[in-house]
Parts: structure tokens; C-alpha cells; sequence
């Protein structure tokens, strides 16, 4: 009976297991740029550099790691890269970057008070790209759901050109409860959709100053119903012809770039 009372409940012991598998999980970045952002990046905890002489002699650096020299021509067995990564010669295995609660990046987090939330973006080379305008136009995070879109991974790194190693990432369990989270600390949420009614310009003069959150969805369903649902209002970015379509990082750093404008202009 006391060793029933003293049990932990299942869904204590579940998230217990979930906290120390995600802990124990590690990633391998590849490519001179993103290798070399995340070997000088103090918050990342590395594990193993593997690389060629010939990368070796450009990389600059190891971080205080010593590296595993291998063949070029066995390099993709020994790490076990996909094989059409362009890795240059050079992988680093390291642990996934701890960026801190939703509400402490929102409201204390470096640049701009702008948000950038993703809704089932699934591409890693999409994210990689939002990552990178999202440090450019200065927002604070960029969020999205643990499942159903791009995990942190080297394919993504490689596309963020050294922005994964300096702008939050955030992955968060329910989107619609982190959106909510965000009004309750005073932003507005606008999700873009294409067939909206209202131009995101008029959406952003309507918001004025206030802090705001970009909520974009993927290529072909874009914003799910209760994402929809959720928003404060729902815009569109204008094309000048009947016909057109961005890509979804596309589109987020021309909405980036007209939010970021409202804190930057004079």
C-alpha cells in the first residue's frame, strides 16, 4: 500500500522520461560556416568534430575540442550524414541549444519585441531561411509546435548560415496555447493568409507600437482552423498582379521587415 501511495503518477513519470530523452538526444551540424559558428558559440555544448586534413586547415579553430581526422572518402560512413549533404568535409555532434521559456524570450529577450510563429513548417532549409531574417529584422524568437515541423538538424544549420547558433529557436508543445500566451503578455497576433481581406500594412498601422507576433503557416494548408481561430486579426501580404505566391520563408521576411520598421523608423 506504501509503496502504491509513495508511486509517482504515470504522467509525472512520462514527463520525466520525455525531459531525459530529449537531454540525451544530439544533432550533427556539417558545413565550415555552420561548424564554425557553433564551435564559437559558448552555449553550445559540443561533443565531436570530425573532419578532414583539408577542412581542418580552413576551419580556424576547434573550440578547445580535439578533432577525429578522417578520409574524404569514408567521412559520410563515419558520421552517418544523409548522403547528399554538402558537408565540406567537417561535422560537429552537439547538443540542442537551451533558448529558455516562451515568456522570458518574449518580453526580455534581445531585439525588437516581434515574434515569429510557425504552423506545421515541416522544410528545415524554410526554417533555416525564416531563422535568418528573423536575427536580420532583430525578432525576438522564432516558435513552433515540437511535432509536425523541422527539428533542429544539420540540414537546417547549414541553411541558417550561423543564425540557428544566435537566434532562439523555440519549440513549444500546443501553438494555439503559446499564441495565447503571447496576447496575455501584450502582443497581437496576425496570422497571414492570402485569401485575408486586409493588407498586412493596414493590420501593422492599426497595431501601432505594440508588440507582435507573425504567425505564418505551411506551403499549400497554411494557418490550420484553430491557429486561425486564435489570431487577433488575419492579413495579407498584396501582390500586384491576379496571380501570385510566395514561398513561406518568403513571406515571412517581408513581414518581418514591415513590422520591424515600426521600431526603427523615426
Amino acid at each position: 500500500m506504501s509503496e502504491r501511495k509513495n508511486r509517482k503518477p504515470d504522467w509525472v513519470i512520462a514527463k520525466e522520461r520525455a525531459k531525459k530523452a530529449s537531454a540525451a538526444e544530439t544533432i550533427w551540424l556539417f558545413g565550415l560556416h555552420a561548424v564554425r559558428d557553433a564551435l564559437s558559440n559558448p552555449a553550445r555544448e559540443k561533443l565531436r568534430l570530425v573532419v578532414t586534413q583539408n577542412a581542418l586547415d580552413r576551419l580556424g579553430g576547434t573550440g578547445g575540442l580535439e578533432p577525429e581526422i578522417t578520409d574524404a572518402r569514408v567521412f559520410d560512413r563515419v558520421v552517418g550524414l544523409p548522403p547528399d549533404s554538402v558537408h565540406q568535409g567537417c561535422a560537429l555532434e552537439v547538443r540542442p541549444l537551451a533558448w529558455g521559456g516562451l515568456e522570458e524570450v518574449a518580453v526580455s529577450g534581445r531585439g525588437q519585441p516581434m515574434v515569429v510563429a510557425l504552423d506545421r513548417v515541416t522544410d528545415p532549409h524554410n526554417v533555416g531561411a525564416i531563422l535568418r531574417s528573423a536575427e536580420v529584422f532583430g525578432a525576438r524568437a522564432v516558435i513552433a509546435p515540437a511535432r509536425h515541423t523541422a527539428p533542429e538538424t544539420g540540414a537546417l544549420a547549414k541553411t541558417a548560415s550561423g543564425a540557428l547558433e544566435r537566434q532562439p529557436y523555440l519549440r513549444i508543445g500546443n501553438l494555439a496555447d503559446a499564441l495565447i500566451a503571447l496576447k496575455d503578455l501584450g502582443y497581437v497576433v496576425i496570422g497571414l493568409a492570402g485569401e485575408a481581406e486586409a493588407d498586412l500594412e493596414h493590420v501593422l498601422d492599426e497595431v501601432g507600437g505594440r508588440p507582435v507576433c507573425l504567425v505564418l503557416g505551411a506551403e499549400g494548408p497554411g494557418l490550420r482552423e484553430k491557429t486561425r481561430e486564435t489570431c487577433d486579426h488575419l492579413a495579407k501580404i498584396p501582390f500586384s498582379g491576379p496571380f501570385g505566391s510566395l514561398n513561406v520563408s518568403n513571406a515571412a521576411a517581408i513581414s518581418l521587415y514591415a513590422a520591424a520598421r515600426r521600431f526603427t523608423s523615426p
